[in-house]
């Protein structure tokens, strides 16, 4: 008997590990293949709203499958450390949004759109801010969660803050009329 919840252990230990890396093949090949995504979602609908969707679903995946992975005890109240890292990991995404709103925030610029270069804070202070404050909002669950999980979610992020930091105009979509 112990050997099979061993075995049932690994085989949610995989899934949480593809579920919580999963999104990071999609962003990366939308980065690199704007125009096919373009042309996929097709004339009449907002690339960046269906990235939007398709992202708030994997993020979804990414949760959920750690609920397979968390220890068994969820200890409440957090370490000290959770609440200024999470809000203040929070914060930086929020402002983003608010700042670059949705096109802004799911590529809009690659999908052929015309965002605005956004100076105010946190941009200009702190390179990356969504993706900075995406990592430190999954810091303070390591008393929660495996530090693996952490780890490859947050590796997923430096991948691409890396990707994106290469970014050539010239390869930019062109809207659909």
């Amino acid at each position: 008997m112990r050997e099979r919840e061993r075995e049932r252990e690994r085989e949610m230990g995989m899934f949480a590990a593809i579920a919580v890396i999963a999104p990071f093949p999609f962003y990366f090949w939308l980065w690199t293949n704007p125009q096919s995504w373009v042309e996929l979602c097709g004339k009449g609908r907002d690339p960046s709203k269906v990235m939007a969707n398709v992202s708030h679903l994997l993020k979804l995946v990414q949760f959920l499958s750690l609920f397979s992975v968390s220890y068994s005890y969820l200890s409440w109240p957090p370490p000290l450390y959770f609440w200024p890292l999470f809000l203040f990991g929070q914060f930086l995404n929020l402002r983003v949004y608010q700042l670059l709103g949705e096109s802004g925030t799911y590529y809009g610029v690659r999908f052929g759109k015309n965002i605005p270069w956004v100076t105010e804070f946190p941009f200009g202070v702190i390179r990356d801010p969504q993706y900075v404050g995406s990592i430190m909002s999954l810091l303070p669950c390591l008393s929660w969660v495996p530090f693996q999980y952490i780890l490859l979610w947050s590796l997923g992020y430096v991948f691409m803050i890396y990707v994106e930091s290469k970014e050539d105009p010239a390869t930019r979509a062109k809207l659909i009329p």
